[in-house]
């Protein structure tokens, strides 16, 4: 099949933003012909990469006023890598405006715009996809593929975090420009869910015959952040003894309609080395992921060599059970962006875009996942208090429709769009 060219504009192009467009800009048949930023060396620092990689063989523009930007240009879509809480507005306008839209992660405010989203998704006929930065990863990839083939047996509990030291870049948020500080500052909750519940919801079938319903959250004392601030920057910084909002972690459990539980932890504020700790626990085994994120251990019973014994997941596992989009030689060429999924999802939502297809991540999921920021804070704010999920289809996830099939499906594996 000849590849379609699309058009996609990039709003955002912080350190993040910059370094997604540039991968962006390697997956086959991506134009980038408009950047944008309110900060002009920022805009200059994009359009340098675009063309860097474009060879000069078309032009591209840079603007300081998306909306501008979406006048001006032919866009078929827009990759948008901006402050948390300018995410969904800059979407909704992207899809009147006639694009697709590809959403950096983060929290949403409320559920009221997370509804806003998906109502203006619904009349426009324009997608919005969350390109959430896990659900491609080769290890959750391989356990979900070891889950559809019943090797867990029947799913129970699933676990995952964003536990990641970020205490530099969340105080240095002002001379950084970067959005975490104020998020930090007024914020108590769950802030970043989005990297662990993707993958968790598509395992489970969230929004497709299964749906959160209720969650519970609590946060611990702030005290990491003015621990890093008295230790790096001393007593005549500004915010030295601030009241921060945000706990330094966040502890979330969500209940499901079929009846698993999903426990997230955020976990930001304090010394400690990177993880996104998931885990996969049912009636016949479980994975878990590794502390340091680069392996993880399984145990499956009558299968694993020794009873009551972990075994090396890398060791004994990964090979058999990699997804085949880890099998291909484009993927695992390429380590760039998260070890390489951040070039699949990428791939995944220009694909959707090129075809004017639904993408494997939709809206009803998009808004899902950025809503536990929102209703965590809820609960939080009542001291733990059990807070109802909404149900962004309307009932649809009784009985919807079978998902797009293609080789980049995250609720099945397609297996016929592989050679391997």
């Amino acid at each position: 099949m000849e590849q379609k060219t699309c058009r996609i504009g990039c709003i955002g192009l912080s350190g993040r933003g910059s370094s997604m467009m540039d991968l962006l800009l390697t997956v086959p048949g991506v134009i980038v012909p408009a950047v944008c930023d309110l900060v002009p060396e920022r805009v200059e620092k994009g359009l340098d990469i675009v063309k860097k990689r474009n060879n000069g063989e078309y032009e591209v523009k840079g603007y300081s006023d998306y909306r501008e930007m979406l006048y001006n240009e032919e866009l078929d879509a827009v990759f948008v890598a901006t402050t948390w809480i300018t995410h969904i507005p800059i979407a909704i306008d992207a899809m009147r405006a006639g694009c697709h839209v590809g959403l950096e992660v983060g929290g949403a405010a409320s559920v009221e715009e997370c509804y806003k989203l998906i109502r203006t998704s619904e009349e426009t006929d324009r997608f919005c996809m969350l390109l959430e930065n896990c659900c491609y990863d080769r290890k959750e990839l391989a356990a979900f593929n070891m889950a559809k083939q019943g090797l867990f047996g029947e799913i129970v509990h699933l676990e995952g975090g964003y536990r990641h030291d970020l205490r530099d870049e969340i105080i240095l948020g002002r001379e950084n420009i970067h959005g975490r500080l104020k998020n930090f500052m007024h914020r108590n909750g769950e802030l970043y869910p989005t990297h662990e519940i993707g993958p968790i919801a598509k395992l489970i079938g969230i929004n497709r015959g299964n749906r959160f319903v209720s969650l519970v959250s609590m946060s611990s004392k702030s005290r990491g952040l003015n621990e890093w601030i008295k230790n790096n920057k001393g007593e005549d910084y500004d915010l030295y003894g601030y009241n921060w909002s945000c706990g330094d972690v966040t502890t979330t459990i969500i209940k499901c309609a079929n009846g698993e539980t999903v426990t997230l932890n955020h976990d930001c504020c304090c010394p400690r080395p990177y993880s996104r700790e998931y885990t996969v626990q049912g009636t016949k085994g479980i994975f878990k992921e590794a502390p340091d994120d680069s392996n993880a251990v399984v145990y499956l019973e009558g299968i694993s060599k020794e009873p009551h014994k972990w075994e090396d997941f890398n060791e004994v596992y990964r090979d058999k059970y990699d997804h085949p989009l880890w099998k291909e030689s484009d993927t695992v060429n390429c380590t760039a962006g998260h070890g390489g999924m951040d070039y699949l999802i990428l791939a995944a939502f220009a694909e959707s875009v090129q075809l004017g297809a639904e993408p494997p991540i939709d809206v009803y999921d998009t808004a899902t996942w950025m809503a536990i920021t929102a209703l965590s804070e809820q609960s939080v704010a009542m001291g733990g208090a059990v807070v109802s999920f909404p149900d962004f289809t309307d009932g649809r996830w009784i009985d919807r429709k079978p998902p797009r099939r293609g080789k980049f499906c995250l609720e099945e594996i397609c297996g016929e769009f592989f050679d391997n």
